[in-house]
Order: C-alpha cells, then structure tokens, then sequence
C-alpha cells in the first residue's frame, strides 16, 4: 500500500564537533602568528559560547576574523553564529562572546511557515518545538519549497531533513 504524503523538517543544526575542530585550529594559529604575540588574545569555550579576551580592539577583531575563517573552511554557516557587542574588560582590555545558536526560534519559525504557505505549494508547515514540519502530497512540491527557503534569508542556518516517503 502506498504512503500519500510526503515530508521533510527545516532545522537549524550546527556540527558542534566541527565547531570545536574550527575553534582548536583558530586558537593554533592565534598562539602561531606573530602579531598576537604578547597582546593576550585567546578564545575560550564554554558549552555553546565562545568568549575572546584581547588587549587591543584591532587584536580582538582579528581574532574573530580567524575564527571565522576556520568556521567557514569547515563548512559551518556564519549565520550559525551570534557576535555580541565588543565590550571593555579589566585592565583597558576588550572582551567579546560569540554564541552557536542551534534551533529555529518561534519568531523565526512563524516567519518560514508564513513564507511556505506564501508560496502558493499545496503543502502545510507546522511548527514543532524548534524545526519546521512541511508535509505535501508530491515530491516535487516540496523540492521547490526547499528550493525557495534556500533562496530566501531568514537570518538563521537552515537545513534539511527528513525527507520522508
């Protein structure tokens, strides 16, 4: 007996294994390169959150830009990424945090359903906890859901799974 629907989940997950492989090769580099040498840059983790304390602003945003670069070579979306402000800490230096955000927010999931049913596909969306549930008839029409959510920003990494039969 056939299946007659279709479906498919919009996640927002992060790898946090090749988080932290990207956070060890940024913090080799900034140990290795010269001009961090003596400025006392480092980046630190806890959990889902990296801090970067740095003695200067250009230091602290140079750190940044190298954690970034190594999260982009390991494939890991910098919209994945939340930079908070860049803050002064004790003795005149700067502090910034960085958080992984894994999970679609209710704000942001109300707004991918509102775009799907927008669309004008035969499908339904719903929200389940923090993904979005598309369920349709044919193949093809969620195939050109995925296509027009990959074509459109919602400020959150978004991916795909499920893609059940």
């Amino acid at each position: 007996m056939a299946k007659d629907s279709f479906s498919f989940d919009i996640v927002s997950e992060v790898p946090m294994n090749e988080v932290a492989n990207a956070l060890d090769q940024a913090r080799r580099e900034v140990l290795t390169r010269f001009d961090f040498k003596d400025t006392g840059t480092t980046l630190d983790r806890d959990d889902s959150l990296f801090e970067v304390p740095a003695t200067t602003e250009n230091r602290l945003q140079a750190a940044l830009d190298v954690l970034k670069d190594k999260m982009v070579r390991r494939e890991i979306p910098l919209k994945a990424l939340l930079v908070g402000p860049m803050l002064p800490a004790a003795r005149s230096t700067y502090r910034q945090t960085v958080h992984v955000n894994q999970g679609i927010s209710d704000e942001k999931a109300r707004e991918i359903t509102k775009f799907v049913k927008g669309v004008g596909a035969k499908v339904q969306s719903q929200v389940q906890k923090d993904q979005v549930r598309v369920t349709g008839k044919k193949k093809d029409e969620l195939q050109t859901i995925i296509q027009f959510v990959r074509g459109r920003d919602f400020g959150v990494a978004t991916n795909f799974k499920n893609f059940r039969d």
